[in-house]
Formats: C-alpha cells, structure tokens, sequence
C-alpha cells in the first residue's frame, strides 16, 4: 500500500507540470478518496474477525459450562452412592445393638443403659443421614433434569441443522460437480462454493451461474430465520497483482464475500442482522498451494451457518 501510495503521488507530482490544476485537483481528491476507502475496509475487516473470534469464543464456554454440569452431576451420583452405603451400614449397626440390647437387658442394666444410648444416637445418625440422602437425591434429580434438557436442545439444534443441510442440497442440486458442496460439522453446516462457479479471476463481480446458486441458497435461509450465517472469502497464496482498488488478496477475499452477502440481501425476508462477511485471504487453505488443483480449491467461499444458542444459554444461567 506503501508502494501504491507513492507511485499515485509520484504520478501526481509529475502531472502538475502537464496538466491543468483543475485536473490535477481531480486527482488529488481520488487519491485521497481511495486511501478512506482502504482504510475503511480494514476497520470493517477487523471488526468482523472480531465479532467471529466472539462467536467461537461463545459456542467454546457454552460446551465448557455442559462439561462441568456432566461432573457435578456425577459427583452427586458418586456421593448419593456412598451415602446409600453409609445407610446400610447404620441399618445393619442399628439391629445389632437392638439385639444386643434386649439379650443383656437380665444381665446388666448398667450395659443395657449404654447400650440404649448407643442405639438413640444411632438413631439420630441415621436420621441425619436419612436427611443428608434426601437432599442428595434432591439435588441429582435436579441436575440430571437439567441435563436431560439440555442434551434435549442440542440434539434439536443438530436435528435441525441436518435438515436445513438436506434442504440446502436439494436447493443446489443442479450445482453437483461444478465446485458447491455441503457438509455438516460441529453441529454447522458448511456451503462451499468454488470461484469457478462464482468469480472470474481477480474480480469480485459475480456470474450468472453463481447469482442463481447463491439465490437458491438464499431462498432456503429465508425459511430459517434463526440461522446466523458468516460469508467467509478465501484465496490461493498467489499474491494479488491487479490494480485498481484492490491492494492484496486479503482485500479481494472481503469483497468477494460481501459480494455474496449484496446478493442474500435481495431476498427481504432475510434478515441483515443475520448476515457476516469476512474475509480470510490466502491463511485458512483446505488443499496443498503447490498444485493449480489445490489452488483451485482454495479460491473459494464458504458460508457458514450457525443456529443460535439464546435457548442454551438461558438454560445455564438458570
């Protein structure tokens, strides 16, 4: 950018001696035009790494938070157990000393009276530890209720995700082997979509081919309303060497990706607040850069769709 900056002014510095100051003004003001827009979408591009560094970090302390809930529930189950134990073992004491009691009762009144104190103690031991199980018992119920709910959520969450990934597949079906797959993982679902389907090489303008993939794409997220979806554009490691307004593949990753999102956004029954572009230039490749084949399959998009978690996040702050 550095570089760019340098030649655009060098080409200004030169113009002044051979061009009209109105000319000259012209340039001045698109150069300077260019720089915001750059600067622009460098902020913009920062603020969306944030907001998907934030997401991961979400989905990361909700499964965090189901884990410890799992081992306090087993914890409880464990204590319950040896609580059951103890129980047993104060039973068998208890009609032991009753026996004992009632044989020495003739013998010695002063053992029987020991005895007697021995058994109400027992008693009350066993009372307390009655008590204490009660409330274990009490509290696993709870938990394991807790639990049930939430593996309950999860597995409609994934059930969902699954549909929406069969209704997706039929929707794209006529793109099969022209470089769109989908997949789930993770409880998401993953749209990919080479630049061969959608792009010429170093453009952002989307084909025909590819309006209609993205469009059917479209039509199905219209039916779920309670999909987060992130556009996320790749590159191979081939530095960018148009000109233009492009600076780096980095920059044209982003505008292809918002690209992408310009043409949900034609569907109203979508909601923007939905909708996340990112840009990834060349860093998270699927396939070797060494090979045009590999290449390939990195230059691509993927839309990743997310079902948001409001229901699981109010079942463990409860």
């Amino acid at each position: 950018m550095i570089k760019y900056s340098l030649i655009v002014a060098g080409a200004l510095v030169g113009l002044t001696s051979c061009v009209s100051p109105k000319i000259y003004k012209d340039l001045e003001s698109k150069y300077a035009t260019l720089k915001q827009e750059n600067r622009t979408l460098s902020e913009a591009n920062e603020a969306l790494l944030k907001t998907k560094n934030g997401l991961k970090n979400e989905r990361d302390q909700l499964q965090k938070s189901y884990d410890e809930v799992v081992a306090e529930r087993d914890e409880l189950r464990d204590a319950y157990n040896a609580a059951t134990s103890n129980l047993d073992n104060l039973k068998a004491s208890y009609a032991a000393l009753e026996k004992n009691s009632s044989a020495s009762i003739t013998k010695n009144s002063q053992k029987n009276r020991e005895l007697l104190a021995q058994l109400e103690a027992k008693k009350q031991a066993l009372a307390a530890e009655n008590a204490r199980l009660e409330k274990l018992k009490k509290a696993l119920e709870e938990r394991s209720s807790r639990i049930a709910e939430l593996e309950s959520v999860i597995a409609t969450k994934d059930a969902a995700m699954s549909q929406l990934r069969d209704a997706i597949s039929r929707a794209l079906t006529d793109f099969e082997g022209k470089g769109l797959t989908v997949e789930q993982r993770g409880g998401k679902v993953y749209v990919s979509m080479e630049n061969k389907l959608l792009f010429q090489s170093g453009s952002w303008a989307v084909g025909t081919d590819g309006k209609t993939a993205v469009r059917s794409l479209g039509n199905v997220l219209a039916e779920n309303p309670d999909i987060a979806v992130l556009i996320e554009g790749h590159t191979d490691n081939i530095p960018y060497s148009g000109s233009g307004v492009l600076t780096s593949n980095w920059d044209l990753s982003t505008k292809r990706a918002t690209a992408i999102v310009n043409i949900l956004r034609e569907n109203t029954a979508i909601n923007p607040e939905n909708l996340t572009a990112a840009g990834r230039g060349e860093y998270a490749p699927i396939a070797n850069n060494d090979t045009e084949v590999g290449r390939a399959k990195n230059r691509r998009i993927e839309v990743v769709l997310t079902p948001k978690l409001d229901e699981l996040t109010r079942l463990l702050n409860d």
